[in-house]
């Protein structure tokens, strides 16, 4: 996107990555060193002009518009463009040694354990704080996160490339349509081999908002479905985890509410969820699977679909207790089950019920005509001699 010096008028083109997006939210994401109050006088003035017609800034743009800039406007103080952020040889290095996937959208990495999503207190190492080893150039978008992982667990997560690109993925978060697979190894063995636990989760009292509970009674709405792939005697078992909700912690919090904490997680099992032995003292909750519509494919149906490989703790626990990750590998739930969306699987049951209808049919008639040959056999059929 070419533009001339502030002190001049700036001419834009719209790009794909901002095709509907509203004018003010534009500047937001473009020029965010111009204030919605100056984007407003300049609209209301009509100084701003899309395809040169005035404005609004509730206005939708569409890719391929030609939008002309005033010069001057720059706020002072909190709306400068960011900087980016410096980083080491081994940051960047780090950074890159992540990455499992790379598309137009998005780039994906495997999260290792111990490393944060975001910063915090105390936290000044984190996913977010090296993102700038993607940016080429002082015109090129920063990559943002559009969803997290706890510090301790490891998998798939996605980073979007543009402001566009995060709206899009953040949408199909929020709206549950990206499905999210995990592999945990639990303690015990669970008596139900799979299920849907339905537990809402809050905030437990006393602890900062750092810890989450079962609560039936103020509690969010929180489900998750699981399925028992192998067990280790009564040691331990491999389940596989399906967020339905996601609430914080949620997986940790239900496989402890029924009896079998993750292997690893002290903060919800206790004692209880270490294993003696050869076994790590690590968590063992892994994002492994990732399915999730693309922005690039809108219309088409074509989805990013990417795995990632387990970290090196849990894949010596995974031997040391005899688990062989191909037993998963053609479960249901994570191939063709686990891809089709809801609208498929509806469309699916139903041409299910329609073919048992069927043949449901030609069983009754297959039965009324051979109960009609056998009755009319009866009344044709000699009487024998009194």
């Amino acid at each position: 996107m070419n533009q001339t010096p502030s002190s001049e008028v700036r001419q834009f083109t719209v790009s794909d990555d901002d095709d509907g997006v509203r004018l003010d939210r534009w500047f937001k994401r473009n020029l965010p060193q111009i204030g919605f109050a100056t984007v407003s006088r300049w609209a209301r003035t009509g100084q701003v002009r899309v395809d040169g017609k005035r404005a609004k800034p509730e206005d939708r743009l569409a890719s391929g518009q030609k939008l002309r800039v005033p010069p001057g406007g720059e706020a002072r103080g909190g709306g400068a463009k960011r900087q980016r952020r410096e980083l080491s040889a081994d940051d960047i290095a780090e950074a890159r040694a992540m990455v499992i996937r790379e598309t137009p959208s998005a780039i994906v990495l495997n999260k290792p354990p111990g490393l944060a999503t975001q910063g915090g207190s105390k936290t000044n190492r984190h996913v977010d704080g090296l993102l700038d080893a993607f940016v080429e150039n002082e015109d090129q978008p920063r990559p943002r996160l559009v969803h997290r992982l706890d510090k301790d667990t490891s998998g798939v997560l996605l980073i979007a490339r543009t402001p566009g690109s995060a709206a899009a993925y953040s949408k199909r978060f929020a709206g549950r349509s990206a499905r999210k697979v995990y592999w945990a190894l639990v303690v015990g063995r669970p008596e139900v081999t799979e299920g849907t636990i339905d537990a809402p989760l809050a905030k437990q009292p006393g602890t900062g908002g750092e810890k989450m509970h079962v609560d039936e009674e103020n509690g969010q709405a929180a489900k998750t479905r699981y399925r028992v792939i192998d067990r280790a005697s009564d040691r331990a078992s491999w389940v596989e985890l399906e967020p339905l909700t996601g609430r914080t912690h949620q997986l940790r919090v239900h496989m402890a509410a029924i009896g079998h904490p993750i292997v690893g997680d002290g903060k919800y099992g206790g004692r209880d969820a270490f294993l003696t032995g050869s076994i790590s003292r690590k968590m063992h909750l892994h994002a492994r699977r990732l399915i999730i519509a693309t922005p690039e494919s809108k219309g088409t149906g074509g989805k990013l679909d990417v795995t990632a490989e387990l970290p090196p703790h849990f894949a010596a626990s995974m031997e040391a207790l005899g688990f062989e990750e191909s037993q998963s590998d053609a479960s249901p739930m994570r191939s063709e089950a686990l891809e089709r969306s809801p609208a498929e699987k509806k469309q699916a049951a139903r041409q299910h019920a329609k073919q048992y209808r069927k043949d449901r049919r030609g069983e009754r008639r297959t039965r009324s005509t051979s109960a009609a040959t056998a009755k009319k056999k009866a009344r044709t059929k000699p009487k024998g001699r009194r």
